[in-house]
C-alpha cells in the first residue's frame, strides 16, 4: 500500500531542542557520504558549525525551521543572525521528502525571517556537487560570489559562496 504524502502533512517548528543539533549532524554525516562520498572531515565540519551555534543561539535573533513527519524529524533549515548579514545554514531534508515543495517552503520561511529581523543580506557555502539546491538558491536571488577548490571532505570539490541581497 503506497501512502501519499503532501507538504501539508509536514510540519515545522522553531524551538530549538535538546537533541535536535545532535540529529542535524547526524543527517548530514549519513546523506552526504551516502550521496555525494564526503568522509568524516565533512561531518567534522558540520559538527564544529553547529557547536558554534549551540553556544551562541539567540532565539531573538536566530531562527531554526524543523521540519516533521509523523513526530519524525525530516529536515531543518538555520539562520545564523551574522549582525549585519544572515548565513543561511544546515539546508537539508531525507530524499523522500523532496520534489513536494518543501524546499520552497523553507527558502520563503527565511526570506520572511530576514524581513522580521530587518537584515536584507545573506550568504551561504555549498559545494559545486549540490546542483539542485543551488538551482533553488539562485531562484531565491542568490547569485555566485566566491569560489576555491577544496578537499575538505574527503574529496576534490569546489566550495562555492553566494550572496544575496533583498530589494
Amino acid at each position: 500500500m503506497t501512502t501519499t504524502m503532501s507538504l501539508n502533512d509536514i510540519s515545522l517548528r522553531n524551538e530549538l531542542l535538546p537533541g535536535d543539533l545532535g540529529y542535524v549532524a547526524y543527517l548530514h554525516g549519513l546523506l552526504y557520504a551516502k550521496e555525494r562520498g564526503y568522509g568524516l572531515n565533512f561531518e567534522g565540519y558540520v559538527l564544529d558549525g553547529l557547536g558554534e551555534f549551540a553556544h551562541r543561539y539567540d532565539p531573538a535573533k536566530d531562527r531554526i525551521w524543523v521540519c516533521e513527519h509523523e513526530g519524525k524529524i525530516i529536515g531543518f533549515l538555520m539562520g545564523l543572525n551574522r549582525v549585519d548579514t544572515v548565513q543561511l545554514r544546515y539546508f537539508i531534508f531525507l530524499p523522500e521528502y523532496r520534489g513536494i515543495g518543501l524546499g520552497k517552503k523553507l527558502m520563503n520561511e527565511f526570506i520572511n525571517y530576514m524581513k522580521e529581523i530587518r537584515i536584507n543580506k545573506a550568504y551561504l557555502w555549498t559545494t559545486n556537487e549540490q546542483e539542485e539546491a543551488i538551482a533553488l538558491y539562485t531562484r531565491y536571488g542568490f547569485t555566485l560570489t566566491e569560489e576555491k577548490r577544496s578537499n575538505t571532505f574527503d574529496k576534490e570539490l569546489v566550495e562555492r559562496r553566494y550572496d544575496m541581497e533583498l530589494a
